[in-house]
Order: C-alpha cells, then sequence, then structure tokens
C-alpha cells in the first residue's frame, strides 16, 4: 500500500496474491451500499429448508444478468415471485472472497413500475414534511375507552374483521361505526377522504381506523395521496392508519397519529384489555383493602391502648390518686404561708421600734422640750431670743408660752 493509500502497481516481479484481489474487489464493491435494481427474475432456485433463496436479475435490454440472494423468510413475505416476472429490488452487493462468487443481497422486490410512483411517492413526502405534517408534536393521543371507534375499509374485507373481532374480544363493549370503500384504485383516495371528514364530523365517533390488507406498492399507493393526508392531518379525531403488513410503510402511517403494523395490530391499539384492565382494578382493590385493613388494626391497637389506660377504667382515679398530693400541697402552703407572716410580722415590730426611737415624740419623753419662735422657727442658741421676747415651748405633753428674762 502507497503512502496516499492506494493499492502498489502489480509487476510480474511482484503480483499480488488471489486473497489481496478479492479483498480489493470486496471492498470496492461493498462501498457501493444499498442500490435499486430493475430487470427480470429468472432462475429461482429454492431448496427445501434452506434459508436461502436463490435467482437470477437479467437485464431486459442486454445480455447482462446479476446473481441474487434472498433470506427464505423475507422472500416468503414479498408475495408471490414467478420467473420472467420484471421487478425492482432493493439489496446490497456483496462479494464472497472465498469462492470469488459476486451476489446481491435482496432486502426489498416490488414490481416494474415501482421506480416512479417510488418517486412520486418521495416528492410528496418531502413536501409534506416540510411542512411539519409528520411532526411528533402534533399527534394527538387516543381516547383510552372510545364511545364509537370509526372504521375506514374496503368491502367484506378481512381487515374489517382483523381490527373489530380483535378488539371485541379485548373489550366486548366496543361499538363501530364502519364505513366500506374502495381501497385500490383511481377512486380509492377521494372515497377514503369523504369517509374520514363523514367520521370526523361524527360528535360520537372517538377515533378513526383507516384499515387494508397487504399489497404491493401500486394498491396502496391511494394510502399516499396529497389530499388524503392533508385530510387526516385537518381531522378533529385521531386517526391510526393500519395498512397492509409490517414492511408495508405508505406515506399514511407518518402522518396519523398512531400507526398500526397490521389491522389486527389497530384492534389491540384502539381498546384497552377488559381482562387486564379487570385484573388490575382487582389488584389495586385488594391493595386499598390491605391498606384499610392495617389502618383499622392500628387504630383499633391504639384505642384499646387508650382505654387500658387508668383515666379511662376509673374516671374518678384522676382526681382520686392526686387527691393525697393535693391536700399535702395545701398544708406545705399554709405552713409557708403562716412562716411567712410571722417574719412580716417581727420585720414589722423591729421597723416600729426603730421609727419610734427616732422620733421626736420619744425624745421629748426623755424630758427635752422644743423652742419656737412665734414665726416657728426652732431656737437653737440662747443668743437668738432677746430679753422679753416671747416663745413657745413643746413638751411631751403638750405645749405652753414662755418669755426670756434677764
Amino acid at each position: 500500500m502507497s503512502s496516499s493509500g492506494r493499492p502498489e502497481p502489480s509487476t510480474p516481479e511482484r503480483p499480488w496474491s488471489v486473497r489481496y484481489v478479492s479483498g480489493l474487489v470486496r471492498g470496492w464493491i461493498e462501498r457501493l451500499g444499498q442500490v435499486w435494481v430493475e430487470g427480470q427474475i429468472v432462475q429461482i432456485s429454492r431448496r427445501p429448508g434452506a434459508k436461502l433463496v436463490f435467482a437470477v436479475l437479467r437485464d431486459t435490454e442486454a445480455d447482462v444478468s446479476l446473481p441474487l440472494t434472498f433470506w427464505a423468510a423475507a422472500f416468503d413475505q414479498m408475495g408471490p415471485v414467478e420467473e420472467g416476472a420484471r421487478v425492482v429490488v432493493a439489496g446490497k452487493p456483496r462479494f464472497w472472497t472465498g469462492r470469488g462468487a459476486f451476489q446481491l443481497q435482496v432486502r426489498e422486490l416490488r414490481r416494474t413500475g415501482v421506480g416512479d410512483l417510488l418517486a412520486r411517492i418521495e416528492q410528496v413526502k418531502r413536501k409534506l414534511a416540510a411542512e411539519g405534517l409528520f411532526a411528533p408534536e402534533r399527534k394527538r393521543p387516543l381516547p383510552f375507552i372510545p364511545s364509537v371507534v370509526g372504521l375506514i375499509c374496503g368491502r367484506e374485507a378481512k381487515a374489517e374483521d382483523d381490527v373489530v373481532v380483535n378488539a371485541r374480544s379485548r373489550w366486548p363493549a366496543t361499538r363501530f361505526r364502519i364505513v366500506d370503500v374502495a381501497v385500490q384504485g383511481p377512486t380509492a383516495p377521494a372515497q377514503v377522504t369523504a369517509a374520514l371528514q363523514e367520521l370526523d364530523g361524527d360528535p360520537e365517533v372517538d377515533v378513526i381506523v383507516i384499515a387494508r390488507g397487504g399489497g404491493a406498492v401500486e394498491d396502496l399507493l391511494g394510502f399516499s395521496d396529497e389530499g388524503l393526508l392533508r385530510a387526516v392531518a385537518a381531522a378533529r379525531t385521531p386517526v391510526v392508519s393500519a395498512i397492509g403488513h409490517q414492511a408495508d410503510s405508505p406515506l399514511l402511517d407518518l402522518v396519523a397519529d398512531v400507526r398500526a403494523s397490521t389491522p389486527t395490530d389497530a384492534g389491540k391499539l384502539i381498546v384497552p384489555d377488559l381482562q387486564a384492565e379487570a385484573a388490575g382494578l382487582a389488584g389495586a382493590v385488594e391493595r386499598l383493602r390491605r391498606g384499610v385493613a392495617r389502618r383499622v388494626e392500628a387504630e383499633a391497637a391504639r384505642l384499646e391502648a387508650l382505654r387500658s389506660r387508668p383515666v379511662l377504667a376509673d374516671p374518678s382515679w384522676l382526681w382520686v390518686s392526686r387527691e393525697g398530693e393535693v391536700r399535702s400541697l395545701r398544708h406545705d402552703g399554709r405552713i409557708a404561708l403562716g412562716r411567712r407572716l410571722d417574719r412580716a410580722a417581727a420585720e414589722a415590730a423591729t421597723l416600729a421600734a426603730k421609727v419610734e426611737a427616732l422620733s421626736p415624740a420619744a425624745t421629748l419623753k426623755r424630758g427635752y422640750a422644743v423652742v419656737t419662735e412665734s414665726g416657728g422657727a426652732v431656737v437653737r442658741s440662747a443668743g437668738q431670743v432677746a430679753d422679753g421676747q416671747a416663745v413657745r415651748v413643746r413638751l411631751a405633753d403638750g405645749a405652753f408660752r414662755a418669755e426670756r428674762r434677764g
């Protein structure tokens, strides 16, 4: 390998090995990825119990052919494929280095003419996607238990039985309003659209199912019609798309609120399972019963504990048990109050004795007198009183007037 990443040129002196060449060829081929190829299918070979089906895809305008392989299970789901049929296949090129064999491993097979149909469908898909008609946020949830289920399906179609039987096996009381229309051909989109608008205008209809069995792309083309898709997007009632098998995918699946892989699956999606809901309800009731029983038992135990307390067994116990305590407290209170009163009386007597000892009356009782002038001023020295001046003398038991002499 050179520094540029390309293989070194082979020479007579330095030839490439078979293993190396096979590896290069395999790498180049597998870089193609998935491709769509149109041609005529021939030489279909299938052995009983084999996991693979082999065939050859021959160019219709040149002597060129391409070996094909199919997984047997996938081949069976593609419907009957006859030798000589013109088809379009989607597959991944594979090169088996061990035996130097090239094959196209087919994942999808469609009848001829599908290429144009796919291009038209892809154009509508890009247009509506750009307008947001496929956005998840515009999807509406299905009602838990619809009052009436609107069903749009073909006349006497198995899809009708698949939806109705499976829905009523889950919820027997399910009511349907069924509108039979053409689900294939040029008139199908208009009829399905009219049925959709009719059911959408019925106030009793809570969900609308558009159902059809599987088929080729040409058969399901009506369910990718732009007018029908816009009507589904504008509907006020949730819409369930139940078209074909798991592998079928018209644009109705993208614009509908819910996609059911098959009509049978739609019958399971639109209503709950009565047995499952009943079991869930029974379980909830049982859990509630146990919860209430535990609560009642706890409250009963609490009530019994309260009843066993002495105050509830004998209500008089509350004050009888405290009678001695009250008597003791009252006795102690009386003693404390008496002591307090005695101390207060002693303190009052002491204060009275002090007041009496310090009062002027007590001094006068000891033989002292108080001399005052006529104006009431106390005479504190002899010089304050002149000869012949009258004074007032107060004694312990009364007072008299006197006059100074010499």
